[in-house]
């Protein structure tokens, strides 16, 4: 699920998305038209959401919500008798922030497989393991190593990788693995809080170009404080024990691995370049980087083979890529559009932000984001068209981030790890600690409005 709400964040990323669209929207919400849209999108929201019983992969009903859903809208447009280049202007605005939001997350995708191929994670792992840590010193270890990685790769993939160095030591004490993985959803989710390129949420803000690349650094202390605390109350109801011994070998990184890793530090260098010296948007930077990859890619195959040891081929990366994600964010981009296109974001935006007002309804984003994905809650709040400040801006990226953690349901890393712990982590499991994890959004909240007001 939290690849999913990757993808749905990525389309909010694109420049363009700066809530003034050079279109108006139809305003026609109350139509018997209108309102069949809102219902095709909740029920495919709700297979979305039925994905691990039903295993019917997010993208296919989303996409299909999308094309019912805009071709009610073109209708409605030609009922209100509004031009086809009006229409094509609305609709290509959407095309326009998929494509590059896409492309930018292709390349990071791209960039986290080849270094898992190269061993790079896989040697983390048998690292970790093979030190024989207690249980309450690996708990800090995975958690603090979780918190960092997702800042620079997204949630899931921070929770997979260490989860896997989790399940390895903890197979013999459940008490420990439970904790554990609630460890690790609190720490990716808040880990990429505080960076544009840590979760789809934050880049798109940062592309929409609400907050510059180092304002969402205001955010780490508070980031710090929504995985602090609930680590701390957790410390020390772990066991205070050491896991039994193993004999695991050391995992050798292939050739190249620290070159690449170096090269995805550089490309995430020249994304924020290109974005804030030539102001073009950061997928091109990426591009950049990928093509970079492209051709060290040719040198390991070209000039290393060792024996035994599959040759380096780039576009086995590409192809293994998450395209059902990607194709989940197409989905949710045009099918969130059309409803906004429509005239149903305005609405919200009414309902939320001018009655409760921007603090409140921000607060109210993060709580929601624990039960829905908040790709889509990110993605609508940035079409609504908001006059907010950079602190509100701030806060919203915040609470979207972290709400998540809440409910294992409630991100992609907490689905997953379900999927992995052989129901040793389960939903009831987290809800055990959701107070302790309420006291840490909770109180990042308090800490950002401290600094940053």
């Amino acid at each position: 699920m939290v690849r999913y709400l990757f993808v749905f964040l990525v389309a909010l990323l694109l420049p363009e998305l700066v809530m003034a669209a050079d279109y108006e929207n139809l305003g026609l919400t109350g139509t018997q038209r209108g309102i069949y849209t809102v219902l095709i999108f909740i029920i495919a929201y709700a297979l979305v959401m039925t994905e691990e019983f039903t295993h019917l992969s997010k993208s296919k009903p989303v996409i299909l919500a999308g094309g019912i859903i805009w071709a009610h809208a073109a209708i409605l447009a030609q009922e209100a008798g509004v031009s086809t280049e009006d229409l094509h202007k609305a609709f290509e605005y959407n095309l326009k922030e998929y494509a590059e939001l896409m492309l930018f997350l292709l390349v990071a995708m791209t960039y986290i497989n080849a270094m898992a191929e190269r061993n790079v994670f896989e040697a983390l792992r048998s690292y970790l393991v093979r030190k024989q840590f207690g249980y309450r010193k690996l708990f800090l270890i995975t958690g603090v190593t979780t918190f960092f990685l997702s800042s620079v790769a997204d949630n899931l993939t921070s929770a997979l990788l260490i989860g896997a160095v989790v399940s390895a030591v903890g197979s013999d004490n459940e008490k420990f693995l439970s904790m554990g993985f609630v460890n690790l959803v609190v720490a990716a989710n808040a880990g990429g809080a505080f960076c544009p390129f840590g979760d789809i949420t934050t880049l798109m803000v940062w592309q929409a170009e609400y907050a510059e690349f180092f304002d969402f650094f205001k955010l780490f202390i508070p980031s710090a404080v929504n995985y602090g605390v609930p680590a701390a109350i957790m410390y020390f109801a772990l066991p205070d024990e050491q896991p039994k011994v193993t004999n695991e070998a050391p995992v050798q990184l292939k050739k190249g691995a620290i070159t690449i890793c170096v090269m995805f530090l550089a490309t995430i260098a020249a994304a924020v370049s290109f974005k804030q010296m030539l102001h073009l948007p950061p997928f091109m930077g990426m591009m950049v980087g990928l093509s970079v990859l492209m051709l060290f890619g040719y040198y390991l195959k070209v000039n290393i083979t060792v024996e035994g040891e599959k040759r380096f081929y780039l576009f086995d990366h590409v192809r293994n890529a998450e395209w059902d994600t990607l194709l989940f964010f197409f989905g949710v981009v045009f099918a969130v559009g059309g409803l906004g296109y429509i005239g149903y974001l305005e609405l919200m935006s009414a309902a939320m932000y001018d009655t409760l007002g921007a603090t409140t309804a921000n607060i109210l984003v993060g709580l929601i984001s624990a039960v829905v994905d908040n790709i889509p809650v990110m993605f609508a709040v940035l079409n609504m068209n908001l006059d907010m400040d950079l602190y509100q801006w701030l806060l919203v990226t915040l609470t979207a981030g972290v709400g998540g953690s809440l409910l294992s349901v409630g991100s992609a890393a907490g689905v997953a790890l379900m999927g992995q712990s052989n129901h040793k982590y389960t939903f009831f499991s987290h809800l055990k600690w959701t107070p302790a994890i309420a006291a840490g959004y909770i109180g990042s909240i308090v800490v950002h409005y401290m600094i940053n007001a």
